[in-house]
């Protein structure tokens, strides 16, 4: 019960209080831009364990070349194999757990914007959690940009979605290594990142064509605003080490 108190507290009253006073103070109470709104404050608050995350994926990207001629050497050495790769971390100061980390900080914070779709914004009742200093809509128009039921599940949003997650997932996939004589395991790691660039967006179509798309929707958002951090943290990764290059020549 004390968990639930909290969790209530700290995450889900927050944020459908947030929601809600962006709704008040959007001309025409329009729920999609209170959404969008929403979206770019939680990202901003998640921006520094974001960042975090994407240099770590870039730099288990970059070591994948060593990692895989690791793996061809001590094949028949899983230990070894394993303490040497571990080895490898520690020299290049990567931790292969912290590209988690932001996933595991989001996902408390997507299961309170779902309650808040499928709670608070299902019943008017739900509106008595709001702070004093929140105006108590009344009611909320779930209807978006004139045309958009954000309380229903929307096939379109959700293919968008994953696209989006598509676009996400293709910027991290590992260029496959020029092929070596008895070494299978860079087309292994291909296939793998093959397969996980189509997995996760069929996952994300599948998953959104059963929510409110409202969090389809916030979703969307996430991931396009995900890929934008994305795109500028690589881009600019790879300026510095073209700057570093040019200076060691």
């Amino acid at each position: 019960f004390m968990i639930s108190q909290i969790y209530n507290t700290i995450l889900y009253q927050p944020i459908f209080n947030l929601l809600v006073f962006f709704y008040n103070i959007i001309p025409g109470h329009d729920l999609g831009l209170a959404i969008l709104l929403i979206t770019i404050v939680l990202k901003l608050v998640l921006y520094p364990f974001s960042v975090k995350s994407i240099k770590a994926q870039k730099s288990l990207q970059e070591l994948q070349p060593q990692i895989n001629e690791l793996r061809k050497k001590y094949k028949d050495n899983p230990q070894e194999l394993t303490k040497q790769t571990m080895t490898l971390y520690r020299q290049q100061k990567v931790s292969p757990f912290s590209s988690c980390l932001p996933l595991l900080i989001q996902l408390p914070i997507f299961i309170a914007v779902y309650q808040v779709f499928r709670q608070g914004l299902a019943n008017s009742q739900n509106l008595n959690i709001l702070y004093p200093f929140i105006k108590n809509p009344g009611l909320i128009n779930t209807i978006s940009f004139g045309f958009l039921e954000l309380s229903k599940s929307n096939i379109i949003l959700a293919v968008l979605a994953g696209l989006a997650q598509f676009w996400v997932s293709k910027m991290l996939v590992v260029k496959k290594q020029p092929a070596v004589s008895g070494a299978k395991d860079e087309d292994m790691t291909a296939a793998v990142n093959k397969q996980m660039l189509y997995f996760m967006p069929l996952v994300t179509v599948f998953i959104g064509v059963s929510l409110p798309s409202g969090l389809t929707f916030y979703w969307l958002i996430t991931t396009l605003l995900t890929g934008l951090q994305q795109w500028y943290v690589f881009k600019k990764i790879n300026h510095q080490h073209e700057n570093i290059g040019q200076k060691n020549y």
